[in-house]
Parts: C-alpha cells; sequence; structure tokens
C-alpha cells in the first residue's frame, strides 16, 4: 500500500512552503494511542525504531509516551490490541460540542466522576479518534515531519529527526470509499493536500498536526504508521543487523513492514523510487 504516495509525494507537495496548511481543531497536541500487554517489552521495541521515553505514569492506568522528536506515541498498558488517533484538548467541552454539531456522534463518553475525559469517535472506515483533555507536561513534538520540513531536505537523511526509521509520512488506512472519507475528514478540519488515482484512488489529508493517508484499496487492511527515507535500505539493513523480526518485505529489500508486539503495522519505505 502507499507506493502511490511513496513516487509521488513531493512532486505533489511541491515543498512545504505551497501547503496552506489549516489551524487544528481538535486540539493543540496530537499522538497515536497503541495499546500494549506489556509496557516494557513495547518500550524495547520502540527504542529501537528511534524514540525515546517522553514521560510515563500508573495514573490513570499504566503508560509510556514515546517519541521520536516528530511523532508522539501514547502505549497504553492493555491486552486489547487498539490503535487511535489522539488529540489532546484545553477547552475539552467546546470541542465536543463542534464535533457533534456536524452530526458526528460518540460511542464513548466520560462519567462525570472521570478524572482523565476521554471521548471517541470512529471515521466512516473505522479509525478510532480520540480527544482527551491535556493533562499537565503533555507536548507536541516539535518536528520536522515530511508535512512541515522544506522539500530540500527530503533527500538528505543527515536532516531526518528519525535516524532509524526517516520521516514521518502518514498514518495510512485503508477506505471503501475516498470521496466519502474526505467528506469526514473535512468535519474535522483536514484539508485535502492531494488526490490521485493511480495506483487507486488515495489522498493525503491534514490538519496541520496530523497528516492520514486515505486509500481506497484492499492491499492493507488496517491503519499503518508509515516512514519514507531515501537512504531506508541501509536503514533496513542496520535495523536487521540489530535483531529486528516480525516484518514482511515488499517491492525488494527496501520496503518493510512491521507487525510490532502490539501488532500493530508499520510501513518503511524508500523514497523516491
Amino acid at each position: 500500500m502507499a507506493l502511490g504516495f511513496k513516487q509521488n509525494f513531493v512532486s505533489l507537495v511541491k515543498g512545504n512552503s505551497m501547503l496552506n496548511l489549516p489551524t487544528p481543531k481538535l486540539g493543540e497536541i496530537t499522538a497515536i494511542t497503541i495499546t500494549s500487554p506489556d509496557l516494557g517489552q513495547s518500550f524495547i521495541y520502540w527504542q529501537q525504531l528511534g524514540f525515546k521515553e517522553v514521560m510515563r505514569s500508573d495514573f490513570p492506568f499504566p503508560w509510556i509516551q514515546v517519541s521520536d522528536g516528530a511523532l508522539l506515541i501514547m502505549l497504553r498498558q492493555d491486552d486489547t490490541p487498539y490503535i487511535a488517533l489522539t488529540y489532546y484538548v484545553k477547552d475539552i467541552d467546546k470541542v465536543v460540542a463542534e464535533v457533534e454539531s456536524n452530526d458526528i456522534a460518540f460511542i464513548q463518553k466520560p462519567k462525570t466522576s472521570d478524572f482523565v475525559k476521554r471521548y471517541l469517535f470512529r471515521s466512516p472506515d473505522g479509525l478510532n479518534i480520540s480527544l482527551v483533555n491535556v493533562m499537565d507536561g503533555f507536548v507536541q513534538p516539535p518536528g520536522p515531519t515530511m508535512l512541515t520540513m522544506p522539500q530540500m531536505d527530503y533527500f538528505n537523511p543527515e536532516k531526518y529527526v528519525n535516524q532509524v526509521c526517516g520521516m514521518f509520512g502518514e498514518l495510512a488506512m485503508p477506505v471503501a470509499d475516498l470521496e466519502q472519507s474526505l467528506a469526514f475528514w473535512k468535519k474535522l478540519g483536514f484539508n485535502e493536500l492531494s488526490k490521485m488515482t493511480a495506483p487507486y484512488p488515495w489522498a493525503i489529508a491534514s490538519d496541520g498536526l496530523s497528516i492520514v493517508g486515505l486509500h481506497q484499496t484492499k492491499h492493507f487492511t488496517e491503519p499503518t504508521i508509515t516512514f519514507f527515507a531515501a537512504d531506508m535500505k541501509g536503514k533496513i539493513e542496520k535495523l536487521k543487523a540489530g535483531g529486528l523480526t516480525g516484518f514482511t518485505e515488499k517491492t525488494g529489500s527496501t520496503n518493510i513492514v512491521l507487525t510490532t508486539p502490539e501488532k500493530q503495522q508499520v510501513n518503511l519505505f524508500s523514497l523516491g523510487m
């Protein structure tokens, strides 16, 4: 999946100076939340991919925040596999009202007694999206991601924040109907940055914080964190030499799909092929 994006991102974006990025509506900080049955094992794994601990706590459940400097991941103790696009929000009541005003229903709301307010809804294609009141100490990583770095730096690996995996490009997800999905994400404040018809209908959208890839295909079935690098072949070789397991090669040895200990998918794709 996403090979079309891999091949065309640079020509479509034309450098971040031409992007008209919106002001995020859903929150001030964004993360990808992933549940883990073993936080210790997960932490070691994500360290292997270039992530470092940001903070951790046992309240209201055990969790560890990790980041590569551009992407924030919230690892949460739970035996049930789960992934969500999460926003941490200062004025959560206001944002919840705005979401509901767009005829989007929450499938989970907090109890009045809950210290941490968490709201959950889903995209038409089943992606979990959560709104959580921001906690003290939470910050947005400074980046940059592919969305905000200069185009000339895409092919300069020395500029990558994550020297292990490369540049965070998108949270890719399969969709049944691209136009329907774009309409949904537009309600959440996402702008369409690019749209293509080959090798299947797909688009990249962003709200200025998150980057989602909407792929109308059956080539993959789960939301997938996707990284790109001009020197990905060498990065993959180093990861293999370091003992990386649990991956599938795509289009030779320059593109692989990882299956993490939490049973989530991560793409490592070579840029510019």
